[in-house]
C-alpha cells in the first residue's frame, strides 16, 4: 500500500482499514497493533491507530485535554502522533464489580452498569462509526483492535468494538491468539466457529503470539488449521522477553507479582520496591519506569507479608480511592504501610494513593460516602469534585524538571503549612507533598523523567538505609520505549505475512471464504 492509495466508498476516497481481533483478553491485540503501526510508519504510510471501545484504567491525557487507553496512546507513539480522543472514542473505566465510568471522546459522560451500559449502545456506535470515517478520510490506512473477544455470544447483537465494528465498517479481521497458554489452535478454531456467517466472512486470517521453540513444530498444526477453516495463519510472532512496557491488561504481569525484567544492581545492593494491588487500580504503568532501572526490584502485593522486607512501598492510583482504601484496613495493608512509615522507611502514593495518604477525603461523587479519614500520613485534606482534573502540566522537583499528566476527581482543598511540595509548578503553585520519609502526587507519569527518577531513588535507598544500591547514569525510558517500538515492527517484518497484510488493507476480506459450522446467528438483544 502506497501513502497515495485509497479506497474508494460512496464517492470518496477512504484509507485501508482492518481490525485485529484475539481469542482472549491479552491474547496480544494491543502489541500487534502497535506493531503494525510502526512498521506501516516506518513504509511512509500514513497509519492510525483506533479502538472503538476500551474498558481499562490505564489511560493517559491528549493535548487537547482528553483521556483515552494508555494502549492507544503507544499505538499512537507507534504510527509517530501525539494521542488523540479520536483514537479510542468510548474508554470504560471499571469503578465496581458492576459499574464503570463512561468516557466519550475524551470526557466523562456517567457511571453506567452492565445492562444500562446496552441501553447507550446505539448512541454511541454513531459516535464510534463517526470517528473511525473520519480517521479513514484523514490517513492512508487505520488498523482497529478488538476488545476481549469476538466470540462473546451474549454480547454480539449490541457489539460495536469487535464483529459489529468490522460489519458496519467493512473490515477484514485478524484474529490472534496466545499459544503460551496453550490450546491455541481450539481458540481461534472456536473464535470462528462460533461467529455466524456475515461475521465468518470478515474473518481473513489467523496470527499466533508469543511463540517459544522452533516454529517448524507448528507447520502439522497451521496446515490442519487451514485445511479445516479455509484460512491461512499469517504470521506466528515469537516470545521476546523485552516487550513488558506498557501493558495496560493486569494478566501482562508475572504470576510472581514481577514487574519487568530486573537486572542486576550498578552498586552492591538491590532497592525492593513493593507496589500494593489495590482491586480498583488504575496507571499501574506508572512503576515500570523504576522496574526499568537496574538493581530496583519491583513487585506487587496484596497481602501485608509482602511488605516486611521492601525499602520502598508505592500506593498507586485507583478508580476508587475510598472502596480501594476500605479494602486496604479490612486486609491489614494500611496497618502494615503506616508500619512502614513509623521505621523510618520511604511511602511514595500516587494519584489515589496520594489522596489515601492525606488526613480526610471527602467524596461525595466516586463512592458517594462523604467524609472518611485517611491514613493520615500527610498533612492535605482531599475533596472530590464532580469534574475530572485532566492535565498536562510541567514543573520543578527535586531540582529537576519534570513533566507530567494528571486524572482525577479529588483535589487538595488544605495543606498543611509546613508540608513541603514534591512538585513545584511554574508560577510556585505546590504539587504533591514531602514529608520526611512520605511522598504524594498527584501526577502519573513522573518517573519517565530520567533525572528525577534517579534523584527520587536515591533520595528512597538513603531513607531505607541501602547505602550500595546506586541509580544506573544511563537509563533513558523514552528510549527504552522506542525501542520496544521498533522490535514490534521489526517482529512484524520479519515475522508476518506483510503483503498479505497489505493486500487486506488495500482490498478487504477474500470472497468466497469458507462458514465452518455451527456458525450459530448471533443472540437477540
Amino acid at each position: 500500500m502506497s501513502p497515495d492509495e485509497g479506497r474508494v466508498r460512496g464517492g470518496r476516497a477512504v484509507g485501508g482499514a482492518l481490525l485485529v481481533a484475539g481469542t482472549t483478553s491479552d491474547a496480544g491485540k494491543s502489541v500487534l497493533v502497535a506493531g503494525l503501526c510502526r512498521w506501516l510508519a516506518r513504509r511512509g504510510v500514513r497509519v492510525a491507530p483506533f479502538k472503538a471501545q476500551n474498558m481499562s484504567n490505564n489511560s493517559v491525557v491528549t493535548p487537547d485535554g482528553g483521556e483515552i487507553g494508555r494502549a492507544q496512546a503507544l499505538q499512537a507513539a507507534a504510527a509517530g502522533l501525539e494521542p488523540s480522543v479520536r483514537f479510542n472514542p468510548v474508554l470504560l473505566k471499571p469503578g465496581g464489580d458492576r459499574s464503570s465510568q463512561v468516557v466519550v471522546l475524551g470526557r466523562a459522560v456517567g457511571e453506567v452498569t452492565a445492562l444500562s451500559y446496552r441501553e447507550r449502545k446505539a448512541e454511541l456506535a454513531r459516535t464510534v462509526h463517526a470517528t473511525l470515517d473520519g480517521l479513514r478520510r484523514d490517513f492512508d490506512a487505520v488498523v482497529c483492535e478488538g476488545a476481549g473477544s469476538p466470540t462473546e455470544i451474549n454480547l454480539r447483537a449490541n457489539d460495536i468494538a469487535n464483529m459489529g465494528l468490522a460489519r458496519a465498517a467493512g473490515l477484514p479481521v485478524l484474529v490472534v491468539g496466545d499459544i503460551d497458554r496453550g490450546g491455541v489452535f481450539a481458540h481461534l478454531f472456536g473464535t470462528l466457529a462460533l461467529l455466524d456467517p456475515a461475521d465468518q466472512a470478515l474473518v481473513a486470517g489467523f496470527v499466533i503470539n508469543k511463540f517459544r521453540g522452533d516454529p517448524a513444530l507448528l507447520e502439522p498444526g497451521l496446515r490442519q488449521l487451514r485445511a479445516l477453516t479455509g484460512r491461512p495463519v499469517h504470521g506466528v510472532l515469537p516470545w521476546r522477553e523485552e516487550l513488558w512496557l506498557d501493558a495496560e491488561d493486569s494478566l501482562s504481569y508475572a504470576a510472581d507479582g514481577v514487574v519487568g525484567r530486573p537486572r542486576p544492581p550498578v552498586g552492591g545492593q538491590w532497592l525492593r520496591v513493593a507496589v500494593v494491588r489495590l482491586p480498583r487500580i488504575s496507571n499501574a504503568t506508572d512503576v515500570e519506569a523504576l522496574a526499568a532501572e537496574p538493581g530496583v526490584s519491583v513487585r506487587f502485593a496484596t497481602e501485608p507479608s509482602r511488605l516486611a522486607d521492601a525499602d520502598l512501598v508505592v500506593l498507586p492510583g485507583s478508580k476508587a480511592t475510598v472502596t480501594d482504601l476500605d479494602w486496604l484496613r479490612r486486609t491489614g495493608l494500611a496497618d502494615a504501610v503506616r508500619a512502614h512509615a513509623e521505621r523510618g522507611l520511604p511511602v511514595l502514593g500516587v494519584c489515589g494513593g496520594f489522596q489515601m495518604l492525606s488526613r480526610r477525603i471527602d467524596d461525595p461523587v466516586e463512592s458517594g460516602a462523604g467524609v472518611v479519614p485517611g491514613l493520615g500520613l500527610l498533612d492535605v485534606d482531599v475533596a472530590f469534585a464532580p469534574d475530572k482534573t485532566l492535565t498536562r502540566p510541567v514543573g520543578e522537583a527535586f531540582g529537576h524538571a519534570v513533566t507530567g499528566y494528571e486524572i482525577h476527581h479529588g483535589r487538595v482543598v488544605r495543606r498543611g503549612d509546613g508540608l513541603a511540595p514534591l512538585v513545584t509548578l511554574p508560577g510556585g503553585e505546590p504539587e504533591g507533598g514531602v514529608r520526611e520519609n512520605v511522598v504524594g502526587t498527584h501526577w502519573h507519569g513522573l518517573f519517565e523523567n530520567d533525572d528525577f527518577r534517579r534523584a527520587f531513588l536515591r533520595w528512597a535507598a538513603e531513607r531505607a538505609g541501602r547505602d550500595g544500591f546506586v541509580p544506573a547514569p544511563d537509563v533513558a525510558f523514552a528510549a527504552a520505549r522506542a525501542a520496544q517500538l521498533d522490535l514490534l515492527g521489526d517482529l512484524v517484518e520479519r515475522h508476518l505475512d506483510t503483503d498479505a497484510v497489505l493486500r487486506l488493507l488495500d482490498e478487504g476480506a477474500p470472497a468466497g471464504l469458507r462458514t465452518v459450522p455451527p456458525g450459530a446467528p448471533p443472540m437477540e438483544p
